[in-house]
């Protein structure tokens, strides 16, 4: 296909032709390594069953790649100079849908009753790495249905979405990504593989959402809540650092009851606490107010 992007010098002619000028804001390196993206797809399970959103699809690269293995695509790009290229460099492709929207204000919850009656999408991108945390915090707390979300991202992003307590790395990140999936980095990718250069390594990784989440919790907002608050002061302790929050209504005396049912020192700091741990810690508190 005439069209193909995905090598360097495509992707250069497709640039110098509508002299696209990258945006530092919207942290733009597009992809220009074809086993890194043929690895994506491979990651993702794509099938022709599928309908895949893709986020932020720049000039339409792996948008191109996911349109030959999916049923539909749905590609989001925020930047209005990318749609008469994508209108390009997509116009063989006759399944996929470019919307021209942040993301974090589209519905995608209506996206997947629109595209694929409400069952579960696949995710694929290559996010900005100011935004990666909002945009997967926001898939897994919007309550989309989703099968998986694969993405490329800053690798010690992806680091820190696998690490467990006690890790400089370990946050409320981690602890989202551990209740809401299994994760697991696909592949390392250097700078290399990007116009332009990113100045960090990126990885992919993929994120399988949980069928059940592996902790019970009656109450997962609290529970989150909690866990933004011992992580928001990372240098307090546990109880210092519920006790600061206004996003939390218990008192010095409760804070300290709840930690002394979890059986740890009271000196304890809340990245050295397990997932389990703040879901018995947050269960603590909607068990025994009244």
């Amino acid at each position: 296909m005439q069209n193909k992007l995905g090598n360097p010098q495509k992707t250069i002619e497709i640039i110098q032709k509508y002299e696209f000028a990258f945006q530092k804001k919207f942290g733009q390196n597009f992809l220009i390594d074809t086993h890194v993206l043929e690895k994506i797809i491979a990651a993702a399970g794509v099938t022709e069953d599928d309908c895949v959103l893709e986020i932020g699809p720049g000039i339409g690269t792996m948008t191109q790649y996911l349109a030959e293995h999916a049923r539909h695509v749905i590609a989001v790009e925020i930047d209005t100079n990318l749609i008469p290229i994508l209108e390009e460099t997509l116009k063989d492709y006759g399944n996929i849908t470019v919307i021209n929207n942040d993301i974090l204000k589209v519905d995608i919850n209506k996206l997947t009753e629109d595209y694929n009656d409400g069952r579960p999408i696949k995710v694929v991108a290559n996010l900005p790495y100011y935004i990666t945390t909002p945009i997967i915090m926001g898939l897994f707390e919007g309550g989309v249905p989703i099968d998986n979300i694969t993405v490329m991202v800053q690798k010690e992003v992806a680091e820190r979405m696998q690490v467990g307590p006690g890790s400089k790395d370990y946050g409320a990140l981690s602890l989202a990504v551990q209740y809401y999936a299994d994760a697991y980095i696909v592949a390392n990718v250097p700078p290399n593989c990007f116009i332009p250069r990113p100045g960090v390594g990126s990885a992919v990784i993929r994120l399988t959402r949980h069928k059940e989440p592996p902790v019970e919790v009656d109450d997962p907002k609290l529970m989150f809540k909690l866990i933004r608050a011992s992580f928001n002061q990372r240098r307090k302790t546990l109880q210092n650092g519920l006790n600061n929050s206004p996003e939390l209504p218990f008192d010095k005396e409760e804070i300290g009851a709840a930690i002394e049912s979890l059986g740890v020192t009271p000196q304890i700091r809340g990245e050295a606490l397990t997932l389990k741990q703040f879901a018995d810690l947050s269960n603590y508190f909607t068990r025994n107010r009244g």
